[in-house]
């Protein structure tokens, strides 16, 4: 059994994320799948390949519709066959968001 060493909870969530780099390099807006949303970080899959390190500006909607502008830093990534599978941290994101 492998143990989970995540620093908070996380909940699955059926949402949306439309990001931008903030670089300027690449794709002007990217959507995303999100797998997974915790309060330092979240899980998502994307057909395009994003760069760990690079940041995004994104807008989350969750299950209650409201939107959420955050900040998103790429820290992992996985290849399967037919997409990447991400993992994000939330930089700069206000407690009450979080």
């Amino acid at each position: 059994m492998v143990e989970d060493r995540r620093k908070t909870k996380r909940l699955d969530l059926e949402s949306s994320l439309v990001m931008k780099r903030l670089d300027g390099q690449g794709e002007d807006e990217i959507s995303i799948n999100v797998i997974d949303v915790s309060k330092r970080g979240i899980g998502f899959t994307c057909d395009q390949p994003l760069q760990i390190g690079a940041l995004y500006e994104g807008h989350l909607t969750i299950w209650t519709k409201e939107v959420i502008s955050t900040f998103i830093e790429i820290v992992r990534i996985e290849k399967t066959d037919s997409t990447f599978i991400y993992g994000g941290t939330f930089v700069g994101m206000p407690e009450q968001e979080a």
